[in-house]
């Protein structure tokens, strides 16, 4: 496994345009199986998770074409398959939304437990009582689940919770059923409004995507079209913090400063300038985040990480890793996933001082970080822990960044060419050197 090689200490400063949202383009992959045709992705971003989906694409009988680095074509004219390998299911999260277009394109899906970073139990269950309330009949034998549906119909569907995932996935399946679906209680993620808008361009008729009521009314087929991935606000704002933690200038391009209100508004309570702009096109994804971090940073008080408009989940281990070294008491409260405070231990062996009592977690600042050897458990848990090993003046190694790698691309090329000291080094030791990502240093 790959590591980091981190010495920190160094201010960053300067500009990076985000890449394709990961949380976006994994269900508009799994959308494309109901297009027969080339559907064509701009700003595709290149990540593990990306190449995971395309696999099982290609396994249920798409042809995938790369363009450089983010452009990717689909063509799911040959879809014959309607299986997806267990070996397939458990290295991506994500794979659980083929549930939806499946049954949409071929009126079954053979499925089994998705896999994806151990962050908590995350049930699927409201994905498939929303795929059966639409017709679909849902069975579980040897650890895998078959769903059919010769004839999804529309219907009221209300979420018990706002998953964004079974949202996505009854949208799917919705937007090809009979007749008119109303999905209340829906999560309003700004992906599941990217999702509704790459949709709709494709034909489909859906209105309502950010709001906690969506109507779907079904067609009965899909073109192809070309669309453009929204900017990934996570990946921005995890640069927002590791700017943050340094002292630091930087500008983040390529979103709009709105998917990104809850974020931004901590941040200014612990002492960042934020400067704004919300770009030119509708969706706001020309738009532009400026931070410019005190020398010292005060305490972010109570943050509950919970479904959007509220504090991002993905942020809440980046947030905790600023927190380490902020003037005061942070108490942070995880309303999502029950085990996205698994970074604390590792963060604790570099010097934070930080106690985790349930779902909530505080931590006292101004921590005298050290450096050391750790290991990333998930995504957003390594990302916490590059965070604050920029701040350290001494060396930290950052192991399993494999984690990392499923949704920030060229994380290293990045970090550095904002001044970071940063080196990615694979198992045997040797560094590797990246291309050039076109930021630009102030």
């Amino acid at each position: 496994m790959d590591s980091y090689d981190i010495r920190g200490g160094e201010r960053l400063s300067g500009e990076v345009t985000v890449s394709g949202a990961k949380n976006a383009v994994l269900p508009i992959l799994a959308a494309s199986v109901m297009i027969p045709g080339e559907t064509v992705l701009d700003n595709c971003p290149d990540l593990a998770d990306v190449h995971n989906m395309c696999e099982i694409l290609r396994h249920l009988g798409c042809e995938i074409h790369w363009e450089g680095h983010h452009r990717l074509r689909v063509d799911a004219s040959g879809v014959k398959g309607c299986s997806v390998p267990r070996k397939l299911m458990k290295r991506l999260r994500s794979s659980v939304f083929l549930a939806g277009p499946l049954l949409a394109r071929c009126h079954q899906a053979v499925l089994s437990a998705p896999g994806g970073c151990a962050i908590g139990s995350r049930p699927i269950d409201l994905h498939f009582l929303g795929l059966s309330a639409l017709g679909a009949s849902v069975t579980e034998r040897e650890g895998r689940l078959f769903c059919r549906g010769t004839r999804l119909r529309g219907t009221p569907i209300h979420l018990t919770y706002p998953s964004v995932g079974a949202t996505e996935n009854i949208i799917m399946a919705a937007s090809m059923a009979e007749g008119e679906t109303l999905l209340q209680n829906a999560a309003k993620e700004p992906e599941i409004v990217d999702l509704q808008n790459f949709l709709n361009a494709c034909g489909a008729e859906v209105s309502g995507a950010g709001t906690e009521e969506i109507r779907i009314r079904g067609v009965k087929r899909l073109h192809p079209a070309r669309y453009a991935v929204m900017g990934d606000r996570i990946e921005g704002g995890t640069y927002l913090m590791a700017a943050a933690i340094t002292g630091g200038d930087v500008t983040v391009r390529g979103l709009n400063p709105a998917w990104l209100s809850s974020e931004l508004s901590v941040l200014a309570r612990m002492g960042c300038r934020i400067e704004t702009d919300e770009g030119t096109v509708p969706d706001g994804g020309d738009g532009w985040i400026r931070l410019s971090a005190p020398p010292e940073l005060s305490a972010a008080g109570f943050v509950k990480a919970e479904p959007w408009p509220g504090f991002s989940t993905d942020l809440q281990s980046p947030l905790m890793a600023l927190c380490t070294v902020a003037k005061g008491t942070t108490v942070i409260e995880e309303a999502v996933f029950e085990n996205r405070f698994q970074c604390a231990q590792e963060l604790k062996s570099l010097g934070a001082d930080i106690s985790v009592e349930g779902q909530r977690a505080t931590v006292t600042g101004r921590a005298n970080l050290h450096g050391g050897r750790v290991a990333a458990a998930d995504l957003r848990g390594g990302a916490a822990l590059a965070i604050a090993a920029l701040e350290i003046p001494g060396e930290t190694i950052i192991e399993n960044i494999c984690h990392m790698d499923r949704g920030y691309g060229k994380f290293d090329i990045v970090l550095k060419e904002l001044g970071a000291n940063i080196e990615r080094r694979e198992t045997h030791g040797r560094k590797t050197s990246g291309e050039t990502t076109g930021i630009s240093k102030e």
